[in-house]
This record gives C-alpha cells, sequence and structure tokens, in this order.
C-alpha cells in the first residue's frame, strides 16, 4: 500500500502515517522487556548480565545499520515525491549494495575481535564463556537486521508504515514464544536465548524482503537502464552516513554519562537504569513522530511542495508540543508508582533518586520531542549535517555539563540530571535559529537537479 503523502489534510495524513510506526516500537520495548525478564527468570542474574551487556552492543551495531537506512529512505522519500520511479530504483539498487556491504564489514569485523570485545566489555571471569556463547550467536543475526530496516525504510518511504509494523508484530511475538522453547522447555541456555532472536530477525527480515518483491515488482525487478552508478552511491552516502554518524554520537554520548553515574554508587545506578526505561516509553513516540514528520517533509521536498511543508511543521510542532506536555504531566504525578514496576517499594533511596530524575527530565520531553522534529526535518531538507551539529550540541553539553555541575558539591547527582534538559534547550535554539535564518535556501525544492543528470 502506496501513501502519497504529499496530498490530503496536512495533520491527518501525517498523523495516519506516524501511527504504525509509533506502535511498532512501543511493541519493540515491550519485547525487549520480555525478552530480559525471560531470561531472568530462567538462567539467573549471571546470564541477565550477560545478555543485557550483550544487548547494548547489538543496539550499538543495529544503530549504524538504522542510521543508513534512514538517510537511504530520505532519498526514496525525495524520489518518490519528485514521481522519479527510474530515480527511485537507482537508489534501491545504491543503497542496498551499500549496506550489504556495510553488514558484510560489521560481521566480518565482529566474529574476528569477538574476544577483543569480551576484554573491552570488561566481561567478569565468570561470564566469559556465556558471553561469548550469546555473542557467536547473536552475531549471525546482523543479515537479518540490515533486511528488515532496508526494506522497512524503502516501504515507509512509499508511504506504507502499517506493513512494517506487521512484520514486527510477527517478529515480536515469534521471539517470546522461541524463548520460552529454547530457553525454558529445551534449556538451551543463553545461545538458546541468541538463536530464539536471531531466527525471529531472519523471519521478518526475508518475509519483508518477499513481501516487497510481490507487492512493488517494478521497483526491483531487473532493469537493464538502472546500473551501479558510483554517484548513486555518493548520494546515498551523503544522507546516510551523517545519520549513521547521528545514532552512533548519540549511544557514544548516552555511555559516557553512564560511566559518571556509576560512580556514584549501586543506589545511583539501579535508580538511573529504571528511569531511563520510563524515558525510553515517555518520548518514544515523540520520536518516531519525528521519523515520520521526516517522510513527510522528504516528499513533499521533491514534489516542491514548499507551502505544504510549512503546513506540515506548524502540524507536527503543535501535535508534538501537545502530547510531550500530556507525557510530562504524567511522569510527574505519577514518578514513584512508575519507579515501584522496575523496583522495591523497600528501596526508598533508589526510588527517590529515580524520581527526583524524572520530575526534572520529565518537566522538559517538549525540549526533546521539538528537538526529533528538527532532526527530521534537516534530514528531509537535505542537511544531514545539521542534525549531527544538533546532536552534538545537545549531547556535548549535556557529558560537559553532567562532569562539570557534578563535581560541584551543591549539586552533585543532580547537576547529571539538569545537564539533561539545558543540552536540549541549546540545541533546540540553534536549530530554530538555523532554520529562520535559512529558511529560503533550505526550502528549495530538489526538484532543480539536471534531469539529464538523473537519468544517468
Amino acid at each position: 500500500m502506496k501513501a502519497d503523502l504529499t496530498q490530503g489534510p496536512v495533520a491527518k495524513t501525517m498523523l495516519r502515517f506516524a501511527v504504525p510506526m509509533i506502535l511498532g516500537n512501543l511493541l519493540q520495548q515491550c519485547y525487549n522487556i520480555a525478552d530480559t525478564l525471560i531470561v531472568g527468570q530462567f538462567l539467573g542474574a549471571g546470564a541477565l548480565a550477560a545478555v543485557g551487556s550483550a544487548f547494548s552492543l547489538m543496539t550499538f551495531l543495529t544503530s549504524i545499520l538504522l542510521g543508513l537506512a534512514m538517510g537511504s529512505g530520505t532519498v526514496f522519500s525525495i524520489r518518490f515525491g519528485q514521481k522519479d520511479p527510474l530515480g527511485l530504483k537507482k537508489g534501491i539498487l545504491a543503497s542496498f549494495l551499500l549496506l550489504g556491504a556495510v553488514t558484510v564489514a560489521l560481521n566480518i569485523a565482529v566474529f574476528i575481535g569477538i574476544d577483543w570485545i569480551i576484554w573491552a566489555l570488561r566481561t567478569p571471569d565468570d561470564l566469559v564463556v556465556m558471553m561469548r556463547e550469546y555473542l557467536a550467536v547473536i552475531f549471525a543475526g546482523l543479515v537479518g537486521i540490515f533486511l528488515y530496516n532496508f526494506f522497512a525504510s524503502l516501504l515507509r518511504s512509499l508511504g506504507d508504515s502499517v506493513v512494517p509494523l506487521l512484520f514486527l508484530a510477527v517478529s515480536a511475538i515469534l521471539n517470546i514464544v522461541l524463548d520460552l522453547w529454547f530457553v525454558a522447555g529445551l534449556n538451551r541456555g543463553v545461545a538458546g536465548a541468541a538463536e530464539a532472536t536471531v531466527i525471529s530477525q531472519y523471519v521478518s527480515g526475508i518475509g519483508i524482503a518477499i513481501y516487497t518483491r510481490v507487492k512493488f515488482p517494478e521497483l526491483l525487478r531487473k532493469d537493464t537502464s538502472v546500473r551501479f552508478r558510483l554517484s548513486r552511491v555518493k548520494e546515498i552516502t551523503s544522507y546516510s552516513a551523517l545519520t549513521c554518524l547521528q545514532q552512533s554520537i548519540m549511544n557514544l554520548g548516552i555511555l559516557a554519562v553512564q560511566g559518571l553515574v556509576n560512580s556514584f554508587g549501586t543506589s545511583v545506578m539501579a535508580a538511573f537504569a529504571a528511569a531511563v526505561k520510563i524515558d525510553a516509553f515517555a518520548y518514544l513516540p515523540v520520536q518516531d513522530f519525528g521519523n515520520a514528520f521526516s517522510i513527510f517533509t522528504a516528499q513533499n521536498f521533491g514534489a516542491k511542495q514548499t507551502e505544504r511543508i510549512q503546513k506540515g511543521i506548524r502540524a507536527a510542532f503543535f501535535a508534538s508540543m501537545s502530547f510531550s506536555l500530556l507525557i510530562s504531566i504524567c511522569v510527574f504525578a505519577f514518578a514513584k508508582p512508575l519507579m515501584t514496576l522496575f523496583i522495591d517499594a523497600r528501596e526508598t533511596a533508589v526510588i527517590a533518586e529515580g524520581v527526583r530524575y524524572l520530575r526534572i527530565e520529565g518537566a522538559f520531553y517538549f525540549l526533546i520531542g521539538a528537538l526529533f522534529l528538527l532532526y527530521g526535518l534537516y534530514r528531509a531538507l537535505g542537511k544531514p549535517g545539521m542534525s549531527v551539529v544538533l546532536t552534538i550540541v545537545s549531547l556535548g553539553t549535556r557529558v560537559a555539563l553532567a562532569y562539570a555541575l557534578s563535581a560541584v558539591p551543591l549539586f552533585g547527582i543532580v547537576g547529571i540530571w539538569w545537564s539533561v534538559p539545558i543540552g536540549w534547550f541549546l540545541a533546540d535554539a540553534l536549530g530554530v535559529l538555523y532554520y529562520f535564518v535559512k529558511r529560503k535556501s533550505l526550502l528549495k525544492s530538489s526538484a532543480e537537479e539536471n534531469p539529464a543528470e538523473a537519468a544517468q
């Protein structure tokens, strides 16, 4: 099902497209929690620690492929908005080869460096064997991750956000069922948990690839006029590399803050771990809405619908701010009950610190909502480098202020919590200022591209 986002009521069209993306990521978060619970309940704390450490690594690797796929999806959306099927097919070929090559390179690197990775993660000696067993299996799923993210980005760029959700739902349910069977039924240990995940990843990856091939044969059919061109790879890379860099910087910044938090002891670590999970649920919808807004903007950018883009910006801002305000009120009011979902009520010190974190950061969700819109806007308008700059400002400020303020006795750990909204605010201010200064040049359509060049 294609959806032309250049037609119809702006707000309704955008929301209808965004909702399946939001539901898909919420489903993914629910699956991650269920997966963790199964391993922890049936295999114990050691297995949970090993799988948890590996999950952080896989999140980083996945962010590389996801960033490349998101950047490619922007190019696809622009070509779709321009009604340029030949350019779209050329972009698909170049992107598939680029992402495929990166996936192969990552697979080779992680398998060769598996022992170094275990050492770099500071894995305790009693978990080394378990960690190696898990990683040796889970790394095999990178190809499945590549297939799903590539074809999901392609379908979303065509305006279809429902089918990727359906394949993700099948994968999530299958993963939980296989986890229970392999871990609890067959006693396969951590290898069984990894096997369940890898099988589910390939089912969703291969399944969505077959669906796309059957549903849109004209896009994937061999065509003599569509050949590998270095210029196309460079175009895809110009969008994808910077989006990939942005995703990687986000992960590295969070890891830097995590190390500082750990220095404040177990109670603070536990409070931060629980509060971050609540955060993930709280602002995940506005993050996905920013991605949907990016695809909407890219299609209209390609179609030279400047006025529609401006209407979309206003509608997206209103929707994101309204939702962020509602979530902030809920998190502020129910911070303590939310913390007790993850922490025993008797851990009063942990809960108190978590509540303090949530009430500081949660009061400013509208700032991160605006920042996700800015990320999506600049990615869609062919300025992914600006998204990277905003990420560096946001996370760079957060890391610098976290270390500086936490060293002052007056602030201590609270300085780390306040560094987050301050970083969001500075990045928002820069992003909005840049937009108003450069608005006219930003909204010039990529349709100015030479038609003869596009036909190459």
